[in-house]
């Protein structure tokens, strides 16, 4: 599976994006699947997540109610919704994949980059 994000860009403060994930070379639909970031100078943090079981979805606190994780199996596609953006933001994201019976995510997008102006 290869992962491709698309999306990125600036936004002012308050504003929304949406990010896309498109796959190719095998099906999604027994992916678990998720959005990572990256801010400068620091380590890379789950935004969101979402189960291949029953389509759950995970958030940290800091985008909970703000940023939204969809699929679409049928497409092969991961979008991830970003309302209410702020300046913290702003970071590198990344589309990941983990395998069926993998323990943790193991392919990984280029990323895209997210900027949010104040």
């Amino acid at each position: 599976v290869q992962l491709v994000e698309s999306g990125g860009g600036s936004v002012q403060t308050g504003g929304s994006l949406r990010l896309s994930c498109a796959a190719s070379g095998r099906t999604l639909s027994t992916y678990d699947m998720g959005w990572f970031r990256q801010a400068p100078g620091k380590g890379r943090e789950s935004v969101a997540t979402i189960l291949s079981a029953d389509d759950s979805t995970y958030y940290p606190d800091s985008v909970k109610g703000r940023f939204t994780i969809s699929r679409d199996n049928g497409k092969n596609m991961v979008y991830l919704q970003m309302n209410s953006v702020r300046p913290e933001d702003t970071a590198v994201y990344f589309c990941t994949a983990r395998s069926p019976g993998a323990t943790k995510y193991n392919i990984w997008g280029r990323g895209t980059q997210v900027t949010v102006s104040s």
